[in-house]
């Protein structure tokens, strides 16, 4: 064999290998260089990714927008408020986003029903970019495996300005035994479609991240919606059955393989 043939098969092998490791990540890898820089349509990738980011975080959740009206028609969603005012008052003092404000507590009393087998909230996070992608497929993936498990689903309702600890005060307000937050993820340079689901069982005031289990990266190059719902449900199930969740719990191994 001719060293130019050598050369040629090393490069096609080379190429093929490249190929390969892209198709199974959307991070940046071997995507060329000129000079000591990216290629000019990487440049524009990236700052395209980072502007996408930036608009997720500082987005304000919309109902009437965000969400599908048919949705929030058939689950009766409405809207309240954590104990911070704005975006920036979100951004810049994460406590108030684990708070409702007294005004969204007392309308949680007022409209949702307590002691329910699994209570869902949808919270605006990090990105409303994911909510708007996810949620449309995902809640009623969730009512309709908890409906043929024999449970009851407390109210749903969207929490403006969350964070993942507010968990612990649907637990002291409605008294679930299993509570779910779907929520937006903060923003990266590979998608910011990506929503996670926490889950806590009969959260309360003490309760820390060691209590709760996480199912994360739900976005179409992801985890679906619909293996996220099963995986969701095979985990509040366990909770359940052992009543307890976080460092406590293991998901089923079938379900992390999905």
């Amino acid at each position: 064999m001719s060293s130019e043939t050598d050369a040629s098969l090393v490069s096609t092998v080379w190429s093929e290998i490249v190929r390969r490791v892209r198709a199974r990540t959307p991070a940046r890898l071997l995507v060329g260089r000129v000079g000591a820089a990216y290629r000019t349509r990487t440049q524009l990738e990236l700052r395209e990714a980072h502007a996408a980011a930036r608009d997720a975080v500082r987005a304000e959740l919309n109902l009437e927008t965000d969400l599908p009206s048919a949705l929030v028609s058939q689950w009766k969603l409405f809207e309240v408020w954590s104990q911070a005012g704005s975006k920036d008052e979100y951004l810049l003092r994460p406590g108030f986003g684990r708070r409702f404000s007294d005004a969204s507590r007392a309308a949680l009393l007022r409209r949702c029903s307590s002691n329910n087998h699994l209570q869902i909230a949808i919270g605006d996070g990090l990105s409303i970019t994911a909510v708007s992608a996810q949620v449309p497929a995902l809640l009623p993936a969730l009512y309709e495996g908890a409906k043929t498990r024999g449970w009851s689903v407390g109210q749903t309702f969207v929490i403006r300005h969350c964070r993942v600890g507010i968990l612990n005060e649907i637990g002291e307000l409605l008294v679930p035994e299993v509570a779910v937050l779907l929520i937006g993820e903060r923003p990266g340079l590979a998608t910011a479609e990506s929503l996670s689901a926490y889950m806590a069982y009969r959260p309360q005031g003490t309760h820390s991240d060691a209590n709760r289990n996480l199912v994360s990266n739900i976005h179409a190059r992801g985890v679906s919606p619909k293996d996220a719902a099963a995986r969701i449900l095979d985990l509040a199930a366990q909770m359940m059955k052992v009543r307890t969740s976080g460092c406590h719990l293991r998901e089923s191994p079938t379900f992390k393989q999905m």
